[in-house]
């Protein structure tokens, strides 16, 4: 069946009512107008004996109508397997920028040490700025 359900979604349902001698009640009907679908695919009518379409094949219109469920679904299952797999992929980039983080981290606690060890060692190495008074 492949791409030939898709000429479904050409097709415009409608509500109706059949004529007295049908239908006395006039229920309200759904369906398909069968010249209507005759335009999008003449193999989905039946014609009456004068040739003209007279009612629509809804067999083959459900049959159609799964092959189309059957397409999504399976379109559907394939993204979110997709989905899925971003997530994993997002949580593992995530938890590596955590590790990496932490690592820049530490790098930067030690660097702060050392700079504070380095400056207490000039500052014993320099002597003292001494003032000098001048009596003018």
């Amino acid at each position: 069946m492949d791409n030939a359900s898709e000429a479904l979604y050409a097709l415009k349902p409608v509500s109706f009512r059949y004529k007295k001698e049908i239908d006395p009640k006039g229920i309200a009907q759904f369906g398909l107008v069968a010249e209507e679908v005759e335009k999008v695919n003449p193999d989905l009518i039946i014609r009456d004996p004068d040739g003209k379409p007279y009612t629509v094949r809804y067999d083959a219109v459900n049959a159609m109508l799964l092959n189309e469920f059957l397409k999504e679904h399976r379109n559907v299952k394939q993204l979110e397997a997709t989905v899925a797999e971003q997530q994993q992929e997002f949580h593992t980039a995530i938890a590596q920028q955590g590790k990496e983080i932490a690592a820049l981290t530490t790098a930067l606690k030690e660097q702060a040490a050392e700079i504070q060890k380095v400056s207490a060692q000039l500052e014993l190495r320099e002597p003292a700025a001494r003032t000098v008074l001048s009596n003018r």
